[in-house]
């Protein structure tokens, strides 16, 4: 494709981008297609001749709109917003057509130093200290992996440059909790603990881990000769965005030589208002720490940021020099491929950094207190409708809710659940996620797409009502 056709496509995607945001409310929000129907409308075998790029175009339309269901609708209460707010569309698609990589610094100069400033602002803005420095990874996982790799290696002096894992004389525990994120029992996996060797610490009545099982847990785990590695604490479970006792757990990590590392994936975004800096008291005793801004922030996917208060450790762990790579700079400068998994990086810093700057700090405070609002207004009309109840502390902008029926318990009212919330979704009026918390079916409201009003709030409380009903 020429410069020239490039414009002239460009131009026709940029406006069917904004034609479709401005329109979004007007589709069902869960895909209608069954499964097999995109694959079905695509031939098996690639062209072998090139095709009109007015026919990509209009497969848009044809093929894979009717094939999403739409995050960006305002009638999207699922799982966790992430639309990617127009401005930082344009910061994605003005890192892709630079086409260039972050290797090193001397690679692409500006890359490293706008994630540099970028992580810097996002770090200001959460109210964090200068000791912490940031790095953009993709998700949350990768981050959470990159926090246990570092934690096992400060742990074992340094094994990886010897005999590894496998040369130690006893093993390493990791401590979570069970409203911990699926990723980071992936991640202690991955980094050679094995299943055994993490520790599920028991909750309070609010999903919150319990400092005192930790510490009992760890003094345990020392008892019977094994050694306690790290603790992950999480600021917003996935579940019921529970809030662990950072402080505490900083407290019992601090004595027992633990490395704490803080999951905020979704939560750390509210960290940007003063007024819920509370939830992660206590977050200068952590070693590292993720927030993703392409969660309620409004970045667009994928941007993860890592902060880690001992970046020299980090590089010790994660550094490769090959000649090829070496340049006059290095020393000087930072070279972002030793703070992580990749060797090489996209720029991934510009969509950080054009929100920041389109919005403002006031801008990004306004929307995510408008959000908070409505979590607040609908939590009040659930908890004042008879036979509804709302299971979770609501401190973010997640509810957990169930319809209550009299007479039904157990499996029956699971099995309620599950069918109201389904007929809900495939009404395409609205979307929600079922999930189980403490053992039975309840149901997600996920508060926070761009677009999302106070009557599209009121509308899906309408919407609730009718689908319970005829259930």
């Amino acid at each position: 494709m020429t410069p020239s056709e490039f414009r002239r496509y460009g131009h026709q995607l940029i406006d069917w981008i904004a034609e479709y945001r401005e329109h979004v409310a007007e589709r069902p929000v869960l895909a209608q297609t069954p499964p097999g129907a995109v694959k079905a409308r695509l031939p098996a075998s690639p062209p072998v001749e090139p095709e009109p790029f007015d026919a990509v175009l209009r497969d848009l339309d044809a093929v894979v709109v009717p094939g999403l269901t739409h995050w960006a609708h305002p009638a999207f209460f699922g799982y966790f917003p992430s639309n990617g707010d127009l401005s930082s569309v344009l910061g994605d698609l003005a890192s892709t057509g630079l086409g260039v990589l972050g290797l090193a610094w001397q690679s692409s100069p500006a890359l490293t130093e706008i994630e540099e400033v970028a992580t810097d602002w996002l770090r200001q803005m959460l109210g964090l200290s200068a000791a912490w420095s940031g790095v953009i990874q993709d998700t949350a996982s990768a981050s959470t992996l990159v926090a246990l790799l570092c934690a096992r290696e400060r742990t074992t002096g340094f094994s990886l440059a010897r005999g590894g894992l496998q040369a130690e004389p006893s093993p390493l525990v990791v401590y979570v909790s069970a409203h911990s994120h699926s990723s980071v029992d992936k991640g202690a996996l991955l980094a050679g603990f094995g299943r055994d060797h993490v520790r599920v610490v028991p909750h309070d009545a609010r999903q919150g881990m319990r400092a005192d099982a930790l510490a009992a847990a760890v003094a345990a785990d020392r008892a019977a000769s094994r050694r306690p590695c790290a603790v992950v604490a999480t600021v917003g479970t996935t579940t019921s965005t529970a809030i662990d006792p950072v402080d505490a757990i900083a407290e019992i990590a601090a004595r027992e030589g633990l490395w704490l590392h803080v999951d905020a994936a979704m939560a750390g975004s509210a960290m940007i208002l003063p007024e819920c800096r509370w939830m992660w008291a206590g977050i200068d005793g952590a070693q590292s720490l993720v927030v993703n801004p392409h969660k309620w922030l409004g970045v667009a996917f994928d941007c993860s940021v890592y902060f880690v208060r001992e970046p020299e450790l980090l590089i010790r762990v994660m550094s490769t020099n090959p000649s090829y790579l070496q340049t006059a700079a290095d020393g000087v400068v930072r070279n972002y491929r030793d703070w992580g998994l990749p060797l090489g990086r996209r720029f991934r810093a510009l969509k950080l950094w054009f929100l920041i700057r389109e919005q403002g700090v006031a801008g990004l405070q306004a929307r995510l207190r408008r959000d908070l609002a409505h979590a607040q207004w609908l939590a009040a009309r659930i908890a004042g409708t008879p036979h509804w109840r709302v299971l979770n502390d609501v401190t973010l902008q997640t509810l957990c809710v169930r319809h209550e029926p009299p007479g039904l318990t157990g499996d029956a009212l699971d099995r309620h659940t599950r069918a109201w919330v389904d007929r809900l979704n495939v009404s395409g009026a609205a979307y929600l996620t079922p999930a189980v918390l403490d053992g039975r079916t309840m149901v997600r409201v996920s508060v926070g797409a761009l677009q999302t009003e106070q009557r599209h709030v009121e509308q899906l409380w309408d919407d609730m009502r009718i689908a319970a009903e005829a259930s």
